[in-house]
């Protein structure tokens, strides 16, 4: 039987590899290319783990302008990209295509769409996905044949599934965007609603179902037939409805159209030489053995 797909959220990669391994990492012209190894680095520690059918990389505009348009402070707090990581960012296509991997990308919307749309095509295929990445809005993609990847120390890695998201979240994947609108969601700079955290968000979907069913609730409050809802918990809910409902469609992840990428085999060699035309020795000789073993 094929294995999964593994659909790798490479903007998450590149910045979380950037940050948390040295810029003293560089290339043969002194140029930092520590996000790039690091991306590299974490896709093959889950080769042996996983055994794929096939890798694809996915990335996107940095933020979707119709969400943008929706909520105007939606990523305006986060800092313009250094330059050291956007050279790095340039050369990531031609480094992942190198290994024989899948690039894909959309200049309208974010990496998260990309990767939810292959998620949602291998389900459809009768395959398995698994998602690599940070974001927990794919937390909204998850199923019985789509799981999250954890990185782990060592090769051990976890999948995170329903049974997990509704762990963490006290409430099941189809209801994550939901969740988000509630809580807010300080990565992607959206709020939430005033004075609702993740336990109160959890338990007012729980007991009304959705969003929308909170929201009605919120305004039948008070009245005999309405469960009960703590009185500023609802007065929130009330002067906030409109706004709770924009975080939620901005939270809702976007299907594109996306090919079904065939089975490949990561090309170590491909990479390899790949690697040196950039000027990172040490990763093309790692790519090189692990080619010959």
């Amino acid at each position: 039987m094929a294995g999964p797909l593994l659909v790798a959220d490479v903007p998450w990669l590149l910045y979380r590899s950037f940050f948390a391994l040295p810029k003293s990492i560089v290339d043969s012209e002194g140029r930092p290319v520590n996000a790039l190894l690091g991306t590299v680095n974490a896709l093959l520690s889950l080769l042996d783990w996983s055994r794929p059918r096939g890798v694809v990389a996915c990335m996107g505009a940095e933020q979707a302008d119709y969400r943008v348009k929706l909520y105007p402070a939606y990523h305006a707090h986060r800092e313009p990209m250094p330059a050291e990581l956007a050279a790095q960012w340039e050369q990531a296509p031609l480094l992942l295509g190198s290994l024989g991997w899948t690039c894909s990308t959309s200049e309208q919307l974010e990496a998260d769409d990309v990767m939810f749309s292959f998620a949602r095509l291998e389900e459809e295929r009768g395959g398995k996905a698994l998602l690599l990445t940070g974001d927990r809005d794919l937390f909204g993609a998850v199923s019985e044949r789509v799981a999250v990847v954890e990185l782990r120390k060592g090769s051990e890695h976890g999948e995170i599934g329903p049974a997990e998201v509704l762990e963490r979240y006290g409430v099941a994947p189809a209801l994550v965007p939901d969740f988000i609108a509630l809580r807010g969601d300080p990565s992607d700079g959206l709020p939430g609603a005033p004075g609702i955290g993740a336990k109160t968000a959890a338990e007012l979907l729980r007991a009304h179902g959705s969003l929308e069913a909170v929201l009605l609730a919120a305004q039948a409050s008070g009245a005999a037939a309405a469960p009960a809802m703590r009185p500023r918990t609802a007065a929130a809910l009330r002067e906030n409805a409109e706004l709770l409902r924009t975080f939620k469609e901005i939270a809702t992840l976007q299907r594109i159209d996306v090919t079904w990428p065939a089975d490949h085999a990561t090309d170590l060699a491909g990479g390899a030489r790949m690697a040196r035309e950039l000027g990172m020795r040490r990763l093309a000789e790692r790519l090189e053995g692990m080619a010959r073993a």
